[in-house]
């Protein structure tokens, strides 16, 4: 245990965030996903819920400033606008941690494509379908 740490953040997650570079980019997904086939990196979180993990990891993970889009959400089949209640927890989660930025909708394809670029992919044990987020790290400035 650490002190000021979310105990969801397990050694293996903590370990990978660390292990990121400015730019690199990580899927937090649900339970329906298909992880196995997309990660390149794959850390399992099976029963927590999506929205915990989310904020568990921007509680310690700076978020890219360089880049206009940073935070990215799946959306629900190909309505880029519409907002399942999951969407909406994720937009205010991330405006917890993050108030200037966008979560920005990315439907199938481009959303599929950008999780198997990503670093890393933490698939979670939510049950809500298109419950999925990438985030872009970003620096710690000195």
């Amino acid at each position: 245990m650490l002190k000021n740490i979310d105990p969801i953040l397990s050694p293996e997650l903590l370990s990978t965030l660390r292990a990121m570079g400015h730019g690199d980019e990580i899927a937090i997904v649900d339970g329906n996903y298909p992880g196995v086939e997309h990660a390149r990196r794959l850390i399992r979180l099976d029963g927590l819920p999506l929205v915990p993990v989310l904020n568990a990891i921007l509680s310690v993970m700076p978020i890219d400033d360089f880049v206009e889009e940073a935070i990215f959400r799946s959306t629900y089949r190909q309505e880029r606008d519409r907002l399942e209640p999951v969407h909406s927890e994720i937009i205010d989660c991330c405006a917890r941690h993050k108030p200037e930025r966008t979560v920005v909708p990315l439907v199938g394809a481009d959303f599929y494509n950008r999780v198997r670029a990503a670093h890393t992919l933490v698939q979670t044990g939510e049950p809500r379908l298109y419950a999925n987020v990438i985030l872009r790290k970003g620096v710690i400035y000195p």
